[in-house]
């Protein structure tokens, strides 16, 4: 598993698509994934520390695990496939551990009110992961990897990629 971090949430220049942007903490590699925009404005009020008069969905959840006796170990972004990534809640309670089934960006927003890890699954980040070029490329902001089996991929996640391209990544880390 590889440990991300968020790196940023942003919206798409050619749509109001939302993309949860997480960066590898050991290497130059990114993770891009479309997310919902209730999900992306519940992960960044939390982000920013942004008052909510009443509790959110995901800090109800967060409530609901707490009074349990619950405790979350960690969140996975699990599997990609079909171009719809997966995610896993690794929790334990009274000693039993329970993996709960997740999109993606739910477990985030859980994660970040429990400030808890957030990993990647090795085969999704070979498969899905990007890295900036050094030199931007007309048409192109991330540059993959170059192997047999990403060409393959291209067609797979042509569309994904193409909504990549419309994003504006000039500012990656910055907050």
């Amino acid at each position: 598993m590889v440990r991300v971090e968020i790196d940023s949430i942003r919206v798409s220049l050619m749509s109001q698509d939302r993309v949860v942007v997480l960066k590898d903490t050991e290497s130059d590699r990114y993770l891009a994934i479309w997310i919902g925009p209730f999900e992306a404005e519940a992960i960044r009020v939390q982000l920013q520390g942004v008052p909510v008069q009443r509790p959110l969905t995901h800090d109800l959840l967060k409530t609901i695990i707490s009074e349990l006796g619950a405790e979350v170990e960690h969140i996975v972004v699990s599997e990609l496939r079909n171009d719809v990534f997966y995610a896993r809640i690794k929790m334990s309670i009274a000693g039993k551990t329970v993996d709960i089934d997740s999109r993606p960006s739910d477990a985030i927003a859980l994660a970040v009110r429990l400030n808890v890890p957030i990993f990647v699954a090795d085969s999704v980040m070979k498969r899905a992961a990007m890295q900036p070029e050094d030199d931007v490329t007309e048409g192109s902001m991330l540059a993959g990897r170059e192997t047999e089996a990403d060409e393959a991929d291209e067609g797979e996640l042509g569309a994904f990629k193409d909504f990549l391209d419309t994003l504006d990544l000039d500012d990656l880390g910055e907050n």
